[in-house]
């Protein structure tokens, strides 16, 4: 063998043995479950549903517990990612409310916002404010003529305002809110029966601006649940109504996923009667996508209180309160088609009986909760590794041009670059796990991506750049006219409306002018452009001579 050869079969064998560990390597990260903090009676025990946990600007996770701490009350958390705790607040079970079930939302003023069941000055609950510090503000008292005992956090809305929803109150079966970050509260809806009655996961806001929620029970099929959606202004429609066979009473929020549907879990019903995993499109088709099994010793999980969320691989991954080969629950996996597989069962020692929604951490790891279990039987946080790398997560996740957008990720000091699918932002590296960032003009929908020292980072999500319509001319004319559009973002339009809906044939001059035809049929009215960030709608009417 000549030494070239040599040296060429060497660094062959060297390249197939690097590939080797590698891929055993990534192997090993898999499917790797940490218990990272065992809770006690004196800093909080037992987190129950629906216990969001929220990432905070400094890169740490956020929640509560609806008991324990120094007084019994409950109180919020702080625990880092690899498992540094401390409790920032301890509820006092009177003024400050008691028992908060709700976990956090990360708000984009950086505090984070939380309900808790009782307490307050009329012990229905109360809508909190509290900054990384501990700081609690009351925002509002409920009095149950506005609602009552909230389980969920309020989410913030594209607006900036706080919606949400609570158990009881109103005309019985719960209502729906709105709250500003100063306490300006707004009772926007009182549930009937029929419609919802017991929600308590929180809502989530879809990528056409309307809420989606489940409830536990109510709906118009005898009381198995509903998924419902509601507007800014509280006008509320019933997307589907639970039947047992398709599963019942839902307690876990629902998610959107990448391909616009939405996906969630039952506690109950379907084929086995131990609950469903289930997607539903907007235009309220509903698929039962996998069944649990009710009966003891049921290996692939049963009792099913947490949702699931969509990871960076386009899976989705959830938990069960019991069931698997230990009877303590498990970690599984489905996509969205319906393939199905259990990851981990849980063991009493390292935490058991998770009711909460897991969460993706901008680090790729998934964190949860266990009700149980653990070195003290009270609970505990876990990570969940299954080998996703680390991206940035941005919110809001839509905007206009010129909207301030909160990045959240890691390794930011020193970046040299932020892009809103491919159009470079301004930006301030305010500390290394957060960005603030400005939709850049001229930018389309797509991923943020953000250039550290350590690689590029990309966004879980596409940021939607929402349009805007600012003028047009002529302000008038006959079918055939052709009409100068004059607004932002308007680069990837996809439709083009006159008054009565009529589509027209028009062609982007470009990311601020479009040229449009009126089309036949045309009625005096708003014109309409619609873009994968939205659609915007003219201020002023065309009128169609």
């Amino acid at each position: 063998m000549t030494k070239q050869r040599h040296n060429l079969h060497l660094l062959v064998m060297a390249t197939i043995l690097a590939i080797t560990a590698l891929e055993i390597s990534s192997a090993h990260a898999q499917n790797t479950y940490v218990d990272i903090h065992d809770f006690n009676t004196s800093t909080l025990v037992s987190p129950q549903y629906p216990g969001i946990l929220a990432q905070g600007r400094d890169g740490n996770l956020y929640g509560t517990t609806p008991s324990g701490g120094t007084l019994g009350f409950g109180g919020v958390f702080k625990i880092t990612p690899t498992g540094t705790y401390s409790v920032i607040y301890n509820f006092d079970g009177t003024a400050h409310g008691k028992t908060p079930r709700s976990g956090l939302t990360l708000g984009s003023d950086g505090n984070f916002y939380g309900t808790t069941w009782q307490g307050g000055t009329s012990n229905y609950g109360v809508v909190f404010q509290i900054t990384s510090a501990g700081i609690l503000t009351v925002l509002h008292n409920f009095s149950y003529s506005d609602g009552g005992n909230p389980y969920s956090p309020p989410i913030q809305g594209t607006d900036g305002n706080y919606y949400g929803v609570t158990e009881a109150g109103g005309t019985g079966s719960g209502t729906v809110y709105k709250i500003t970050s100063s306490g300006t509260f707004t009772s926007l809806h009182s549930f009937s029966f029929a419609e919802c009655a017991t929600p308590v996961a929180p809502l989530i806001q879809g990528t056409d601006g309307n809420f989606y929620g489940m409830c536990e029970s109510g709906g118009a099929a005898g009381g198995d649940g509903s998924v419902i959606k509601i507007t800014s202004a509280g006008v509320v429609t019933v997307m589907y109504s639970f039947d047992f066979t398709h599963g019942s009473h839902p307690n876990g929020p629902l998610v959107q996923a990448t391909d616009g549907n939405f996906y969630g879990t039952t506690n109950g019903g379907g084929s086995l009667d131990g609950g469903v995993v289930f997607k539903l499109t907007s235009a309220k088709v509903l698929t039962v996508l996998y069944n649990f099994n009710a009966k003891p010793g049921s290996v692939d999980g049963n009792v099913v209180d947490a949702g699931v969320i969509q990871a960076t691989d386009g899976n989705f991954y959830g938990v069960t309160d019991g069931g698997g080969t230990n009877g303590f629950g498990i970690v599984y996996k489905i996509t969205s088609a319906g393939v199905y597989s259990v990851l981990y069962n849980l063991v009493q020692a390292a935490g058991a009986v998770p009711e909460t929604t897991m969460r993706q951490h901008t680090n790729g790891k998934l964190y949860g909760q266990a009700n149980s279990g653990g070195a003290n039987s009270v609970g505990a946080l876990f990570s969940f590794d299954v080998g996703l790398k680390a991206f940035v997560s941005e919110f809001p996740t839509s905007g206009k041009v010129a909207k301030s957008v909160g990045i959240l990720g890691s390794g930011f000091t020193g970046a040299t670059s932020v892009t809103f699918n491919g159009t470079n932002a301004t930006y301030s590296v305010l500390s290394d796990t957060y960005i603030s960032a400005t939709v850049p003009s001229g930018a389309g929908t797509g991923f943020v991506n953000v250039v550290t020292p350590g690689g590029t980072l990309k966004s879980n999500l596409k940021f939607r750049v929402t349009p805007t319509v600012l003028s047009f001319s002529p302000s008038s004319g006959p079918v055939g006219t052709q009409v100068t559009i004059t607004g932002n973002s308007l680069t990837q339009a996809s439709k083009v409306t006159f008054g009565g809906g009529k589509v027209a044939v028009f062609s982007v001059n470009s990311d601020t002018k479009i040229t449009a035809t009126v089309p036949a049929g045309a009625i005096t009215g708003k014109i309409q452009v619609t873009t994968p960030g939205g659609t915007a709608t003219s201020s002023t009417t065309f009128t169609v001579n």
